[in-house]
């Protein structure tokens, strides 16, 4: 089984871990607000996220954003703003409640029964690479089956854990897996 690459980069490659890219593409999935959060519009849309339930409130406090309820309704009646930390922070809560809160219906289109889903692996860029250095890598197709590892790591924000459990998923590849360690896309959807 081939290692795991050392000095990417080093004759010119350029690309991303593979884990990276799948979690990009999951956060795409999610469907995050895209009105920025300095916009009025966008601040407002993630603290509604945020305050519109009890259940939302505990989930947002346990995601780091610790203000007070006079301080929050200040913020939705547009009588003071957040300060750049603060609106750090209600990103940061927004985009980890959100990603809680979608986990289990992206883990179910993902798995689809135990069908899985296609996951198209776009290799890394050797352009920059000279040409006695260039490895044959290609386009590659693989069903992932089994979702919850990658998608729980992902909900839990868990780099390493997605780290590891991708790499379990491209196994599945034979012997030239570490091949695609690094990639430059990988596309899916559910």
């Amino acid at each position: 089984m081939p290692e795991r690459t050392h000095e990417f980069g080093l004759y010119g490659a350029r690309g991303i871990k593979g884990h990276e890219a799948v979690a990009r593409r999951l956060d795409a999935l999610a469907g995050y607000i895209a009105t920025p959060i300095t916009a009025k519009r966008g601040l407002l849309a993630r603290l509604h996220y945020l305050t519109r339930t009890d259940h939302a409130r505990a989930a947002a406090r346990a995601a780091g954003l610790t203000v007070t309820d006079r301080t929050l309704k200040a913020w939705l009646d547009g009588k003071r703003s957040p300060s750049k930390k603060n609106l750090d922070r209600i990103e940061q809560a927004y985009r980890t409640v959100r990603r809680h809160n979608i986990a289990r219906y992206l883990l179910a289109r993902l798995n689809r029964e135990g069908r899985g889903t296609r996951v198209e692996i776009h290799p890394l860029n050797q352009s920059q690479v000279p040409r006695p250095r260039q490895r044959v890598v290609e386009f590659r197709t693989l069903n992932v089956r089994h979702w919850d590892r990658i998608v729980e790591a992902w909900a839990a924000d868990n780099l390493q854990a997605l780290d590891d459990a991708w790499v379990d998923q491209i196994v599945d590849l034979g012997s030239q897996w570490g091949q695609y360690e690094y990639v430059t896309n990988i596309g899916f959807a559910a």
